[in-house]
Order: structure tokens, then C-alpha cells, then sequence
């Protein structure tokens, strides 16, 4: 039985912790090539069953040549539905014990498609890509984050997300000295759950929102905050906010926040790490735009030998422009290279004949005492278009007063960008990386279905 798994580039070296359940490479291989012989040919549906057995089974799908989709358990079953109808997918059963029997397999070329992501839907509908192992490969050789045989992986989002799918496969590939790390799988994400895990934890996988969650229950709690074992936080999905890095160097002296940005279809485009700024790590562009407001920012474009194959309509795949690509978000690409991602020209919000960016109206408002998370969106209007709505995520136990965060975004915000609505929630929608849920909130704004009060 060959160890040798495609997308690892080499032999299976790491090991997996889920709960009390831990296994060695040795232990996992089994279960992987008893799963591959239990898979259909062609692409598949991974449903069910906790992010250990997921694991197992899409190494399988790996291994047996079948590009895979993680289905996400939110869905709603309309867009369940529509996932399912455009990756023309055979359902399997994730949740079920391998039984195959054990046997060598082929591994497989590098440019064929091994991966079925779907798009976040932070900004609407998820979509389903296609993305071959090459991709994936590559995109391990450019993410200088290396990792020790001793290291411990913590991965605490669902793997039906690519941000923490890439975070655990990482963490098991060949290419760590000698050996791959551990990697520790939450089923969901728990801010309490991560900081128990971050006591034997050295590295873990994050979105600034998450990062934020983690932060609040170590600054609450002295002795767990003591035994963190965390060396370095990876943050993806958004920019780290200045005061949200200032929080980690305070909370936990001496642990490296490493950033990267990328995207489903790009993957890896750029890395910042102890501090510095945020370096490409492939070909980017910034074209100029109409309307931009602020000086030297464009629309971002990408080259990159990382990118996706293109996505699947109805099973059939609608390939991806070749060249030049656009993100979708702004940008500034500094004299000597460096790149500051502005955010999406999608959250830019059109109020009064002024542009507003949400995520720099978002940057402000986190900083507020007692603000656990904020999401900027508008509100339509008939006289201005939209009103700049500021939804804010607190303690419902000890929230800011309106006061005071009108008082914060007299201080930082010119006036047309200041927030002419407030609007407090317990917990803000989210997609399954524990992104803010964008699209879903404008949706409730203008349906007026939105669970939040007005502060007082």
C-alpha cells in the first residue's frame, strides 16, 4: 500500500487529532484507501459526517481520481439544489466507516481536477469551481509558512470551506522536515472550543472575525490565556485590522500573525508576514477605474499559475479566461511592490452622491468598546439611494450606547461617511468560513427581516 497521496506532492507524513480520536499517518492510510475503493468514478458529493471522517473521504476521492465537493451542511435547500445541479456529482455518504479493501492505486497527474470549491456567498449564490491538483501544489510551494514535525495545527472551521481545507492540507503535506505536523479538526467553529485546543495548539487557521472571538475569550480568561500555546495565527478571508493585531500582540506576546490573501478562484496572491508589508507572490496588476475615490487605487488584476480550471454549469465546465484576471477588489500597488487590498468594489456603498467603503467605516467601528464584530450595508432610501447602515455585533449583556459610536465615527470618519443608521445583533449571518454574510444582510435590510434592534 502505497503512502503516497496526489494533492500532498509525496507521502502522507502528518497526523490528525478530532476530539479523543487521534491517528498516525500509518493508522490514516487505511481508511483512505478503504474509501477510495468504495467511490464511484468520476466527480463526487461528500455529504455528512464530522471533519475527520470529510477528511478521510476527500483524500480518498483523491486518491481514486474523482474530483470532490464538500457539500456545506447551511444550505438552504435551494441552493443545495443548484450546487448539486451544476457539479452533476454522484452523493456519497461521509459519514460512513471505509470498508474497501486496502490496495495500490494510481495517483493520478498534477493538471488533472481533484477539487469541486464552492464560492463563499459572502456576495451572492455559491458557485462551484474546478481546480486541479497542480494548483493546490504550487499554491503549498509559495505559502512560506513552514511548519515543524512538532507542530500542532489547529483547523477549527468546517473543511466544506477552502480556507480551512487548504489549512489542514497543508499541515499534513510533505515538505515539513522530515515530516508533516499535527493537525487538530473542530466539526464547527467555538471561540471557547479553540482556546481549550490552543493550550497543545501551536499554529492556528483564522478569519479576522474568528481571530477577534478567540481574542475576547483569552483576554476573559487569565489561566487559559497562560497555557496558549500559539506560536503563530494565520489569518485569511479579510485584512487584519490594525487594533485586531494590536489585541494579539498584547493577548499573546511573541505570536507571529501571518496574513495571506487570495481567493476561491485565484487561491494565494499575496503574504504578509512578521509585520511587513503585504507581498504578491504572483503577477498583479492595478488598472484604473472610473469613479475611484481615492488616489492610486484601481481594480486588481492577477496572473497567476495557481488559478482555477473555471466553474461547472449543469456539469459541464465554462473554462477560465487565460491571462489576466480580475479579483474583483481594490487596490494600491505601492512603489516597490507592495499591494493594500481596499476591499471589494462591490461594498462600496453609493449614498448621497458620496462613495463610502464599507470595510474602511467597518476598520473604525471595531474599535469600539464593547463591538465584538461590525458590517457595513445599505439601506435603501429614496432621496440619497442608500443610507450608510452600520450593524454591529455586541455583548448583549453590556452593549455600546449610540452615543458613543456616533461619538467614535464623529472622531475617524469624514461626515458622508459616517453610518446615518445603527443597528446591534447578537450575532451577525455568516457564511460557513465565518466570513460576514454581505448578501444576506443587504437582502434582510431591504426586506426588513433583519434580527437586530436599534440601540438606545
Amino acid at each position: 500500500m502505497t503512502g503516497v497521496l496526489p494533492v500532498l506532492g509525496g507521502p502522507l507524513t502528518g497526523r490528525v487529532t478530532h476530539g479523543r480520536t487521534a491517528l498516525t499517518a500509518a493508522e490514516l492510510l487505511p481508511l483512505v484507501h478503504g474509501a477510495a475503493a468504495a467511490l464511484p468514478t468520476g466527480r463526487v458529493a461528500l455529504d455528512g459526517g464530522g471533519a475527520l471522517s470529510r477528511l478521510v473521504w476527500f483524500l480518498a476521492a483523491d486518491l481514486r481520481g474523482c474530483p470532490a465537493l464538500l457539500v456545506e451542511e447551511s444550505w438552504t435547500p435551494r441552493e443545495r439544489d443548484a450546487v448539486l445541479a451544476d457539479a452533476a456529482a454522484t452523493p456519497v455518504d461521509a459519514s460512513a466507516t471505509p470498508t474497501g479493501p486496502v490496495r495500490d492505486r494510481s495517483t493520478g497527474g498534477a493538471d488533472e481536477p481533484f477539487y469541486l470549491p464552492t464560492t463563499s456567498g459572502s456576495t451572492g449564490r455559491p458557485r462551484v469551481l474546478q481546480r486541479s491538483r497542480r494548483s493546490w501544489q504550487r499554491s503549498f510551494a509559495l505559502f512560506d509558512v513552514p511548519l515543524e514535525p512538532a507542530d500542532e495545527v489547529l483547523v477549527p472551521g468546517p473543511l466544506s470551506s477552502s480556507l480551512f481545507l487548504f489549512g489542514a492540507l497543508h499541515g499534513l503535506r510533505a515538505g515539513a522536515p522530515g515530516a508533516g505536523a499535527g493537525v487538530r479538526l473542530l466539526d464547527r467553529w467555538s471561540a471557547v472550543a479553540a482556546a481549550r485546543e490552543a493550550r497543545t495548539a501551536t499554529v492556528v487557521h483564522l478569519v479576522p472575525a474568528m481571530l477577534a472571538a478567540l481574542l475576547a475569550v483569552l483576554e476573559r480568561d487569565p489561566v487559559l490565556r497562560a497555557g496558549c500555546a500559539l506560536r503563530a495565527v494565520i489569518c485569511g478571508g479579510a485584512r487584519v485590522d490594525p487594533a485586531l493585531a494590536d489585541r494579539l500582540a498584547k493577548a499573546l506576546p511573541g505570536c507571529e500573525l501571518i496574513e495571506y490573501y487570495g481567493s476561491a478562484e485565484q487561491s494565494l496572491i499575496a503574504l504578509r508576514r512578521g509585520g511587513g508589508a503585504l507581498r504578491p507572490v504572483v503577477p498583479v496588476a492595478v488598472e484604473p477605474v472610473d469613479d475611484e475615490p481615492v488616489a492610486g487605487a484601481g481594480e486588481l488584476h492577477v496572473r497567476s499559475e495557481l488559478a482555477f480550471d473555471g466553474h461547472l454549469e449543469d456539469g459541464v465546465l465554462v473554462e477560465a479566461s487565460p491571462g489576466w484576471m480580475p479579483v474583483g477588489d481594490r487596490a494600491i500597488q505601492h512603489p516597490d511592490g507592495a499591494l493594500e487590498v481596499l476591499g471589494r468594489a462591490a461594498t462600496t456603498i453609493s449614498s448621497g452622491a458620496r462613495l463610502v467603503s464599507a470595510e474602511e467605516v467597518e476598520a473604525v467601528l471595531r474599535t469600539g468598546d464593547g463591538v465584538a464584530d461590525v458590517l457595513v450595508a445599505p439601506t435603501p432610501h429614496p432621496r440619497f439611494g442608500a443610507l450608510v447602515t452600520a450593524l454591529v455585533e455586541v455583548d448583549p449583556g453590556r452593549p455600546p450606547a449610540l452615543g458613543e459610536l456616533r461619538a467614535l465615527a464623529r472622531r475617524e470618519l469624514a461626515p458622508g461617511k459616517r453610518p446615518r443608521r445603527w443597528l446591534l445583533t447578537t450575532a451577525l449571518p455568516r457564511t460557513p468560513a465565518g466570513k460576514p454574510a454581505r448578501a444576506l444582510v443587504a437582502e434582510r435590510l431591504r426586506a426588513g427581516t433583519l434580527d437586530a434592534w436599534e440601540p438606545a
